[in-house]
């Protein structure tokens, strides 16, 4: 693919996830420049076509779009701070992996240097970078994310922007991985129930799976409509009578000798719902707890 009408990046830093977005950029035929702490990471970029800058000062005013993905958000800033004056016109992309309050404080840093930044969070693995199902999310200012969305989408097919707060990509993330590691621990626990009882994770398998899909998954709606509308209808089962349920689960684990700190949890949120008068609604009031931090 020709590169002549692409226009120029630079990817400072070249990781795994650094090295996959230069790649994703080669491929599309940008121009692509990159730095690295150890040079030595580049060498097979360079043999497709990227060039290697000597310095983050002679990498940054290769391109106007510069695309950093490094340890963390002080790597970053040491990096972008070395230049001194950075060159004008310069839109730092920031996915680098870090908090919401660390992507906020970044944004005011650039801003007060005169820097355009937009932050991103990566929601895929390094293999996935160039494909349909990478999904990086991004917040900052609208321009600066509408006048370089097509050299990004090289990088994400599924490019979402998210608004003017930089912070809300680094929420997303952990807000999404928040939700794959408590599914799957919550997955685990069964297994080890069930595995109490010389059970193979195979046979339990296909009850888990069809639980997902009939059960579990087409909740997710609901409740979703529930907290954003404040209320929670019991659909059938009252939150009092779930929480029985959930002692159950409590003493089931502890009978089986199995590590109970899940469900106790779940059923000490569940009996402080109760206390703030939700007995009757249904187990999204649990929400009404978790929104607020204990104490």
């Amino acid at each position: 693919m020709g590169s002549d009408n692409r226009a120029p990046v630079t990817v400072v830093g070249l990781g795994s996830m650094g090295s996959a977005l230069a790649n994703a950029f080669l491929d599309k035929g940008h121009p692509t420049t990159v730095w690295n702490r150890s040079p030595e990471k580049a060498e097979a970029l360079v043999a497709k076509g990227a060039v290697l800058a000597a310095t983050p000062a002679e990498a940054i005013a290769a391109s106007e779009l510069v695309v950093v993905c490094v340890l963390d958000y002080r790597a970053m800033r040491e990096i972008i701070d070395s230049l001194g004056e950075a060159p004008a016109g310069r839109v730092i992309v920031n996915l680098t992996s870090g908090t919401p309050d660390e992507a906020r404080q970044a944004a005011t840093w650039a801003a007060e240097r005169g820097v355009g930044y937009v932050d991103g969070a990566i929601m895929a693995t390094p293999p996935m970078i160039g494909s349909e199902h990478a999904l990086i999310f991004y917040g900052g200012p609208k321009a600066l994310y509408d006048a370089n969305a097509e050299a990004l989408a090289s990088i994400a097919g599924a490019g979402t922007y998210l608004g003017e707060d930089a912070g809300l990509p680094s929420l997303y993330d952990v807000a999404l991985l928040g939700l794959m590691w408590t599914t799957w621990a919550g997955f685990m626990h069964s297994l080890a129930l069930v595995g109490s009882e010389q059970v193979k994770a195979e046979a339990f398998l296909p009850f888990a799976q069809a639980w997902f899909e009939h059960v579990v998954n087409p909740e997710i709606p609901r409740i979703a409509a529930q907290v954003d509308q404040g209320t929670y209808p019991d659909g059938g089962s009252a939150l009092g009578m779930q929480a029985v349920a959930v002692e159950h689960l409590v003493d089931a684990s502890r009978a089986q000798k199995v590590d109970a700190a899940l469900p106790e949890f779940l059923l000490e949120r569940a009996e402080q719902a109760i206390k703030q008068g939700h007995a009757g609604d249904g187990f999204a009031s649990v929400y009404e707890v978790l929104r607020k931090a204990r104490g």
